[in-house]
């Protein structure tokens, strides 16, 4: 296989007036991207639970979030680099996610009723509305994550090398917003403050504003951002069309790992043994403790409550990865020299003083001691 270089037309660049400015346009969309997973952790897991799925099964149902990472997102990735469309590489994947999650969100939100259309007998419109919810909620997934892996993707494409530390410390911060505004939204009585508009249930209405949120935080960063054009990728094309290339080449990528990488995936996949429960569970432990020893007396709506409960304990959840967001750049060592431009800034001329009193660790170990705390918060939880 024949192979040249990279042929191009135009600049990546950002609307905005500022550094801080174009940087949150950039990483905007990542605000709508959590109010999708927000809404799957808190409300999808006791709705699912509500409609009859028993917990056994309801594990099957979250394979997809994993599942469809690890088959999209470098399925995606590699189409897109690929893609000559004269509005870039990566918005045009990031527009047809949008639409998709979309859809599949209100469809989740109005299950019920898409299946009461066609079938009448209580028994099965509950069986089919329980299969409808499994594979809506499997498809969300896969959709989200075409959103999520040109998301990133836009990041790096845009920025140059230089500011890529600084691109990824603002992604986070977005993500911590995107936690917190959703989390804060669905612990409100949705149905006290906008009745029956949205839809006639708190679930519903949490739905409709994720479509929302979706829509505008991808459209704002598609519309801030202006991506070079790729012309050629400089490889032969009848040797690199269709999808059988691409999964060969991501098969061949992942058993020829370098060792640091092969290493870090490892701590990766144990890790997610540890959060996997946490972030799909999480909401509904919560909410059945609440439940049991909280829940004022002859009210009902059992989803309403675990999912509002379960919202508030997320929202501290948001908060602490928001503030480490914030806080940790600065405390922790930098990669390069602190004069290198474009690095995650130092912190204030206010704070030096106190962040200097104290030995800076390094990534790796602030990354360390992260696992042994949520470790030993795991440990500790069948005791509450």
């Amino acid at each position: 296989m024949a192979a040249g270089t990279a042929s191009w037309v135009g600049q990546p660049r950002v609307k905005g007036s500022s550094e801080p400015v174009q940087m949150a346009l950039l990483t905007f969309s990542m605000i709508g991207l959590q109010f999708c997973w927000g809404t799957e952790m808190t409300y999808a897991t006791p709705y699912l639970l509500s409609l009859g799925l028993s917990k056994s099964r309801l594990s099957l149902v979250w394979v997809a979030g994993p599942l469809s990472g690890l088959v999209m997102q470098p399925v995606i990735g590699m189409v897109s680099d690929k893609s000559n469309s004269k509005y870039g590489r990566r918005r045009p994947f990031m527009a047809m996610g949008t639409v998709a999650v979309v859809f599949c969100l209100l469809l989740l939100g109005w299950t019920g009723e898409v299946v009461g259309l066609f079938v009448k007998d209580p028994e099965l419109k509950r069986e089919a509305t329980i299969a409808l919810a499994v594979v809506d909620i499997y498809v969300l997934d896969f959709v989200i994550n075409i959103a999520q892996s040109t998301c990133r993707a836009l990041v790096v494409d845009t920025l140059p090398i230089e500011k890529q530390q600084l691109g990824s410390a603002w992604v986070s911060r977005m993500i911590g917003v995107g936690h917190m505004m959703m989390y804060g939204i669905g612990a409100l009585d949705l149905e006290a403050i906008f009745g029956d508009f949205l839809g006639d249930t708190q679930f519903k209405k949490v739905c409709v504003i994720a479509a929302i949120a979706m829509a505008v935080a991808q459209g704002t960063s598609c519309w801030a951002v202006h991506e070079r054009v790729l012309v050629s990728d400089g490889s032969l094309k009848s040797s690199n069309e269709g999808l059988l290339p691409v999964l060969k080449q991501i098969y061949s990528t992942t058993i020829n790992l370098p060792p640091r990488i092969h290493a870090i995936c490892m701590v990766q996949f144990w890790s997610w043994i540890g959060w996997f429960p946490f972030l799909f569970y999480g909401s509904t432990w919560v909410g059945e403790i609440f439940l049991r020893t909280e829940a004022p007396g002859g009210k009902v709506d059992a989803l309403t409550d675990v999912g509002r409960a379960g919202s508030i304990a997320f929202i501290v959840f948001a908060m602490i990865s928001f503030g480490s967001s914030i806080v940790l750049p600065w405390i922790i060592e930098s990669p390069e020299d602190d004069d290198k431009p474009g690095y995650t800034p130092r912190p204030p001329q206010g704070l030096q003083t106190v962040a200097g009193e104290f030995t800076k660790p390094t990534l790796l170990t602030a990354w360390k001691l992260g696992c042994a705390t949520f470790a030993s918060a795991m440990i500790f939880a069948p005791f509450v």
